[in-house]
């Protein structure tokens, strides 16, 4: 399937509406949409951030699709719980709280996400990211010491605490 980052959005919103689908489906029809790169950013930057009680309590099917399609998935989800960090910190620092507690939301869910999926392919890339193995995507994104330092609290968790 091709879709552009916008579609996916899109398509995972009106996805996420839906309430004639079982489980199942709807985990075929995200396993589906996260097979791409641009599906799988337009998946997580939609079911990250939105207010969908499925982020909070993802079904069985919800991480399976994740199990399945490690690729790209794994690496835009341990991705989005260090910028999510950092940019709760960032927006700390310019008062903008609202702004903030939406990047907990983020890095609680990623976090969350991490642990149940528990796929060696995510624990390959939290341990290569917490060794510094991506320096790069820090230097890209200017993550200063102390959001370097509240990243690695959080890939050290996911380490650790494996649900």
């Amino acid at each position: 399937m091709s879709i552009s980052f916008e579609q996916a959005i899109e398509a995972t919103a009106s996805l996420l509406n839906r309430s004639d689908l079982s489980p199942q489906q709807l985990g075929e029809e995200i396993a589906s949409l996260i097979s791409t790169e641009s599906g799988a950013r337009g998946f997580f930057v939609t079911f990250l951030t939105g207010d969908w009680e499925l982020a909070d309590r993802p079904t069985p099917y919800i991480l399976q699709a994740l199990r399945d399609f490690p690729h790209p998935a794994a690496e835009l989800l341990v991705k989005n719980l260090a910028m999510s960090t950092a940019m709760a910190i960032t927006h700390r620092r310019n008062q903008q709280l609202d702004l903030a507690q939406s990047s907990d939301r983020v890095q609680q869910r990623s976090r969350l996400l991490i642990q149940q999926v528990g796929s060696p392919e995510l624990q390959t890339i939290v341990a290569d990211m917490s060794r510094g193995n991506y320096e790069s995507f820090f230097d890209k994104w200017g993550y200063d010491s102390e959001q370097r330092q509240a990243i690695a609290q959080q890939l050290q968790a996911c380490l650790e605490q494996p649900i």
